[in-house]
């Protein structure tokens, strides 16, 4: 099993908590790295099996020699769990060496139902019961502000604004660099801070490149960095046989609203929950919580966006069973029907396609918008 996801995700205390007897490598080590060069063989023989091998984008060519060890006995599973941080780098070594031998799934920062002690395995459209997490406006956007990195969550006293700055430092210098040879750091930095005054906007890649002064193809280079390690998402557009033409270009979101809340200077939740950017940290969120809904029980996401050239749009589309859940997403606690008329719009275009869509907002009460649209807090995704 390979899991990836971001660095301080918990990748490596899930798979030690879950199986305390395994093996366990840390890649990170130069002298384990060392070793895992000069003598591959001895250092896999050296640990029992299940071994857990952390950071493996560290020493991918470490994947020659377990895929070496998994052929001689196909019918043994589970020898080997790998963990990595890199998404793009790690998946094109393990897809050539490991190829229908490994399964690949993804844990990013904790949902708001994890924060809260109660996970739920199904979304509202997929039916069954499921439990909403009382959280009012502030306690909300306190741990939106906050971010869902087990280590802030485990810590809630704890000082958000140094961890987070220290992270996006240890980042910059030890991810973004081993992903590409980036020598200006203080640039790339600028172009983390832009992206998240425009998070939830639509990617305009010559913009970036006319307010940075750098080529359009460097712009697509640093994007596919943070693509790759997890802090970015790009949602596509959804298009359907419909008669006006649809807007092509992917938006583009800062993953974690804690980050983002960090590289747009805020600290403080009513400050986050009154400012010009609250509808796109929100969005974020919500966003947020449908990928870790699909991606932590081991299902890709597959969200997208509708937008027509007027001007008409709605925040995201989930296909689900070859339909699709249209959702809008509001800052606001006191949900109105005029929220529903994008949804009501989608839904009556494209007809049957379309099952029953939601506004999720930043209040407490679940109630209908209007026929097939319903407003459910975030707490209740």
């Amino acid at each position: 099993m390979l899991l990836t996801g971001p660095r301080q995700s918990g990748k490596t205390t899930l798979l030690r908590h879950r199986l305390p007897k395994a093996g366990y490598l840390s890649l990170e080590a130069p002298d384990v790295r060392a070793m895992a060069l000069s003598d591959p063989r001895g250092l896999l023989a050296s640990r029992g099996r299940p071994l857990i091998l952390d950071e493996i984008q560290r020493v991918p060519e470490l994947l020659s020699y377990v895929q070496e060890e998994v052929d001689e006995n196909r019918r043994a599973k589970g020898r080997f769990l790998l963990t990595g941080s890199q998404n793009l780098a790690l998946m094109e070594r393990a897809t050539q060496s490991l190829a229908g031998r490994v399964a690949v799934l993804t844990l990013l920062p904790m949902s708001l139902h994890e924060q809260c002690g109660t996970p739920s395995a199904r979304f509202p459209w997929e039916g069954g019961r499921r439990r909403t997490v009382p959280l009012s406006s502030e306690a909300l956007w306190t741990r939106l502000v906050r971010g869902g990195y087990p280590e802030l969550v485990a810590s809630p006293k704890r000082d958000a604004s140094p961890w987070l700055s220290s992270y996006r430092q240890t980042y910059l210098e030890r991810d973004v660099r081993q992903l590409r040879q980036i020598g200006d750091l203080t640039q790339f930095d600028a172009f983390m801070r832009l992206l998240a005054a425009r998070s939830g906007t639509l990617l305009d890649l010559s913009s970036f490149s006319r307010d940075l002064g750098v080529a359009v193809n460097t712009v697509k280079a640093w994007l596919s960095v943070l693509e790759a390690s997890w802090q970015v998402a790009i949602v596509r557009p959804w298009s359907g046989n419909f008669g006006k033409r649809l807007v092509k270009t992917p938006r583009v979101y800062v993953l974690d609203t804690g980050m983002l809340c960090h590289l747009l200077g805020y600290s403080d939740a009513k400050q986050a929950a009154s400012g010009p950017m609250a509808g796109a940290i929100f969005e974020t969120a919500v966003l947020g919580e449908l990928m870790r809904g699909a991606y932590h029980r081991g299902e890709a996401p597959r969200i997208h966006f509708w937008r027509t050239s007027t001007g008409e749009e709605v925040d995201f589309l989930i296909e689900h069973r070859g339909r699709v859940v249209p959702i809008e997403a509001k800052a606001t606690s006191t949900p109105t029907p005029s929220h529903a008329k994008a949804i009501c719009a989608l839904r009556a275009a494209f007809g049957e396609r379309m099952v029953p869509g939601y506004v999720v907002h930043g209040g407490a009460r679940t109630l209908p918008l209007a026929e097939g649209v319903s407003a459910i807090p975030l707490s209740s995704l």
